[in-house]
C-alpha cells in the first residue's frame, strides 16, 4: 500500500537539515496537516532541495506548465516552498522544517498550529537538536562584553558578516514573535534577525522582512547586543541568515538549555569568564546570560558553571 502523502512528506523533511523525526504520538503528521493541503503535500514531495523551473516540474508531473507555475508560486507565497528569482528565471525548491517552514509561516500560522509546534519541539526535535547542536549554529561574541571591547577574528565577527553582504533584509524573530501570540515572550527586541542574498530577497518579496542598509543593520545588531541576545549565524562563513536569539523563546537555545551539559554540544571559539577583581556584584550578567550559566557565589560575586558555558 502506498504511504500516506503526509508520511512521505515527513520522511522527506527528515532528510533535510536538522531533520523532522517521527514521534510515537504522530504529532508531526497533525502539524503537517495544519500547514499543507493534500495537494500541496503531494507537490512538495515531488520536489527536492535542488531548485528547478516550473517547466521541469510540469514535465515530471505531466501537467500544463501554467498550472505548475501557479501552484508553485501559490505555495511559495504561503511559505511552503522556497523561490529564487534571477532576472526572468524563477526557480522553486523544497525547504527544511528549520530554517524553512517554521520561519516562513510567521505571518499565517495560527495558535493551534503553534501549540502543535511547541509539543513537537518537546517530543520530536529536542533530542535531534542536542545531537546536532554543533552543526546547527555557532554562537559568536558581538565585539563587546558587558564593559569592555574585544577584537575578534573576522570570520567570527558579526559586524564583518554584515559588511560582506550585498543585500540585507531584517525580519522578526519567528520564535519571539510566536511566543508573543500567547503573551509569553521575553520582551526583548523582535525585529533582529538578518537574511542575506537570495534568502533575503525571498523575505522581501513575500512581505516577511524589509531591506535595510549596512548602517541600520549595525544599529540593530548593537541593539540586540545591548539586550543580551545571542548572535548566531547559520555558518561562520557565507551564512544565509544571522539570528539574535534568547534562551527563553528560541526553540534551539531553549532545547539546548534543557540539556544537562550544553557546553559539550555547542561549538564556539569563545568562553565566558569572570574577573572577581572587577566584579561589583551588580548581577547584570545574570540577566544577560541566556543559558543561566552565571551564579552569585557566597561572597556576592559572579561565577560561571563550566558545564553550561
Amino acid at each position: 500500500m502506498e504511504k500516506d502523502v503526509f508520511r512521505r512528506l515527513q520522511e522527506q523533511l527528515d532528510q533535510y537539515f536538522i531533520g523532522f523525526p517521527a514521534t510515537d504520538t504522530g504529532i508531526e503528521i497533525e502539524m503537517l496537516k495544519a500547514m499543507f493541503t493534500e495537494e500541496e503535500a503531494a507537490m512538495f514531495t515531488s520536489l527536492t532541495a535542488e531548485l528547478e523551473m516550473p517547466a521541469s516540474v510540469a514535465g515530471r508531473l505531466d501537467i500544463p506548465i501554467d498550472e505548475a507555475a501557479a501552484r508553485l508560486e501559490d505555495m511559495a507565497q504561503k511559505g511552503l516552498l522556497y523561490r529564487r528569482r534571477r532576472g526572468e528565471i524563477i526557480e522553486y525548491g523544497a525547504i527544511p522544517f528549520m530554517h524553512g517552514l517554521v520561519e516562513f509561516q510567521i505571518e499565517r500560522i495560527d495558535k493551534n498550529t503553534l501549540k502543535l509546534l511547541g509539543q513537537y519541539f518537546r517530543e520530536g526535535l529536542e533530542n535531534v537538536m542536542w545531537e546536532g547542536g554543533r552543526l546547527f549554529v555557532r554562537t559568536i561574541p558581538v565585539q563587546r562584553s558587558v564593559e569592555t571591547v574585544h577584537h575578534v577574528a573576522a570570520y567570527d565577527d558579526a559586524c564583518q558578516i554584515l559588511r560582506n553582504q550585498e543585500l540585507i533584509a531584517v525580519t522578526d524573530c519567528a520564535c519571539r514573535r510566536n511566543k508573543s501570540r500567547f503573551e509569553r515572550d521575553c520582551g526583548k527586541p523582535i525585529e533582529v534577525c538578518f537574511m542575506f542574498g537570495p534568502m533575503g530577497q525571498y523575505y522581501i518579496e513575500n512581505g516577511l522582512g524589509r531591506e535595510i542598509d549596512l548602517d541600520e543593520a549595525l544599529q540593530i545588531l548593537t541593539k540586540a547586543q545591548e539586550a543580551g541576545l545571542v548572535t548566531q549565524p547559520a555558518t561562520s562563513q557565507n551564512p544565509f541568515c544571522m539570528c539574535n536569539c534568547c534562551g527563553d523563546c528560541c526553540g534551539f537555545l531553549s532545547s539546548i538549555k534543557r540539556h544537562p551539559r550544553p557546553a559539550e554540544i555547542i561549538f564556539s571559539n569563545y568562553q565566558a569568564v569572570t574577573d572577581h577583581d572587577k566584579c561589583s556584584g551588580c548581577e547584570t550578567c545574570l540577566d544577560r546570560c541566556q543559558m543561566d550559566a552565571v551564579r552569585m557565589d557566597e561572597t556576592g560575586l559572579s561565577k560561571i558553571d563550566p558545564a553550561l558555558n
